[in-house]
């Protein structure tokens, strides 16, 4: 596949530039995608962001040169793997390998190694993904937000445990209530930080003519969404159809993401059924 070849690429280009600044937008265009395309497939692909790759590359190879070279001064290893004092390098360099770098050269001593990473596909014989392409003008939607964290796939916990304690105070059935025609949406908005860290996730739905108090009302844009189908219990179903999107769908076709918030729809109904169905919206664009 093209995209995953362009992928790898990229990471050619990361690890010839480890001992240099790695600068996203010049890795996004070595895989011929836009910035937001790529940081966001990157950490769906592999539930990190660039910089936190970079960062872990750079440690291991600190760790093995560390450990195998008895002259090296630790302020000169900072410097070369991009830390600007020794008191930052060591701090990272703990938090990884959970120990400091002046015990590196001791025997016996265990360290991490975060390897290279290499893409590629695998047909696993998964059922098709059933999808569609639909025009959408703007909307104004209202809801309640939460900020959070990509780190390590926290967002998979708690934006379910959100949802729960939004159904037990009761803000879900407020909500739905203000417009009743429509069905509740699960919006993550694209404010990303630039390590792609955190980002605000919203229960909502399309605006009607009154907005309760207590919520807020987010502008989602006018785009072309690619829909997908989720069917089965919740949360399990639709992390599957996130996780099928960015590893086996944008590979395989000519679209990339728009940069634009993303939407999961949900018909009002048990989402704990086993033929629950929902969707998840994509906002994407023609590559190139």
């Amino acid at each position: 596949m093209e995209w995953l070849n362009r992928l790898n690429q990229a990471i050619d280009y990361i690890e010839a530039n480890l001992m240099s600044e790695v600068d996203i937008h010049a890795v996004a265009r070595v895989a011929a995608s836009s910035t937001f395309h790529f940081h966001r497939s990157f950490m769906m692909l592999t539930g990190v962001s660039v910089a936190e790759y970079v960062r872990r590359r750079r440690l291991t190879l600190a760790a093995q040169e560390l450990a195998s070279s008895e002259g090296l001064k630790i302020i000169d290893v900072a410097l070369k793997y991009g830390y600007e004092t020794p008191e930052s390098f060591t701090k990272a360099f703990t938090r990884l390998h959970g120990l400091p770098p002046s015990q590196v050269r001791g025997r016996g001593v265990k360290l991490k190694a975060y390897p290279r990473i290499t893409f590629s596909i695998s047909i696993k014989g998964d059922a098709s993904m059933n999808y569609r392409i639909v025009e959408k003008d703007g909307f104004k939607a209202i809801g309640k937000s939460i900020l959070v964290s990509t780190v390590n796939g926290q967002n998979f916990k708690k934006i379910p445990e959100f949802w729960s304690e939004c159904n037990e105070d009761g803000t879900v059935c407020k909500i739905g209530g203000s417009n009743p025609s429509k069905p509740l949406l699960g919006i993550c908005m694209n404010d990303f930080d630039n390590e792609m860290k955190t980002f605000t996730y919203v229960i909502g739905i399309e605006k009607g003519e009154d907005i309760p108090e207590g919520l807020d009302v987010y502008e989602i844009p006018a785009t072309t969404w690619a829909v997908f189908e989720s069917i089965g219990p919740m949360p399990h179903s639709i992390q599957k159809v996130w996780e099928r999107i960015y590893s086996e769908w944008f590979p395989s076709t000519g679209y990339e993401h728009a940069g634009l918030p993303e939407m999961e729809v949900y018909p009002r109904g048990d989402g704990s059924s086993e033929d629950y169905v929902c969707e998840v919206w994509i906002p994407v664009k023609v590559k190139g």
